[in-house]
């Protein structure tokens, strides 16, 4: 369990992540708050209790890594990354714009990220090269955490990469799915329908562990866990909300890529100032 001053720290955090990510996708009328804003929490504990980086040098050979496959939800993960210091907060403003650094989905020329990502899919099949990179390198202690959306797990890759990172032990991977149970055009029940989706995890040969992902506790105690898992890889399938922390977005797939208006951002940062 976390300490009362770490969780605190913690769920500052992940407030801070939120009210970035409302005014990034204000400012550029653009972007996914919806999905950006169910893995605050995930990441909020990924970068500031659990993975190995150090800022100044964002391609330390040593450093655990962190693919947001899920990558039109990159405001939440810019939004870490400038508060872990890889870049100004005051970038954050520019998200979108021609001359930002800052591109709708991650870029690897991106201080921090590490896979460029956005066609959904391809995530946990670079997360299992790299994986392997690591082993053969002798660098197994890096870490490799791969943030899927459950919508992606229609992706046929996705499910192929699962087969193979079980049948290569790579037991420094861990796939994180955000279970918010909405994709792009309605609910994942109604588009195609993923349950048992823990079970058929486990079914391939991974160690699977099921969350409430906005629950920092239980996000530190699986990403814990799955440190101390050998000869398997580790899946955390987080059950999310989507847009947690913001009411007008909870649970709102038409919303998906709708960017918040003034009305709704005011809105927005009085309940994540309260």
């Amino acid at each position: 369990m976390l300490t009362a001053e770490k969780k605190k720290l913690l769920s500052d955090t992940a407030r801070t992540l939120r009210r970035h990510i409302i005014e990034m996708t204000w400012k550029a009328q653009s972007g996914h708050p919806g999905g950006s804003l169910s893995i605050a929490d995930i990441l909020a504990v990924l970068y500031f209790h659990e993975i190995r980086f150090d800022p100044k040098r964002p391609k330390d050979p040593d450093r655990d890594r962190v693919i947001l496959s899920k990558g039109h939800a990159s405001p939440a993960l810019y939004a870490a990354l400038a508060e872990a210091g890889f870049f100004e907060r005051a970038e954050l403003g520019r998200l979108r714009q021609i001359d930002s650094v800052l591109e709708g989905h991650p870029c690897i020329s991106i201080p921090g990220v590490d896979l460029t990502t956005g066609s959904l899919g391809l995530g946990l099949s670079a997360g299992c090269g790299m994986a392997l990179a690591a082993r053969l390198q002798k660098k197994e202690h890096v870490r490799i955490h791969v943030i899927l959306g459950d919508g992606e797990l229609n992706e046929g890759q996705v499910w192929e990469a699962v087969m193979a990172a079980a049948h290569f032990k790579l037991d420094h991977l861990v796939a994180i799915v955000d279970r918010n149970r909405y994709q792009n055009d309605g609910a994942t029940a109604q588009i195609m329908d993923l349950e048992p989706v823990g079970p058929r995890w486990a079914s391939f040969g991974w160690n699977t562990l099921v969350i409430d992902g906005n629950d920092l506790d239980q996000v530190a105690e699986a990403l814990q866990t799955a440190r101390r898992v050998e000869g398997k890889p580790s899946v955390i399938i987080a059950n999310t909300v989507k847009g947690s922390g913001v009411s007008y977005l909870v649970d709102k797939p038409e919303l998906h890529y709708k960017a918040p208006s003034t009305e709704q951002k005011d809105m927005a940062m009085k309940e994540l100032r309260s």
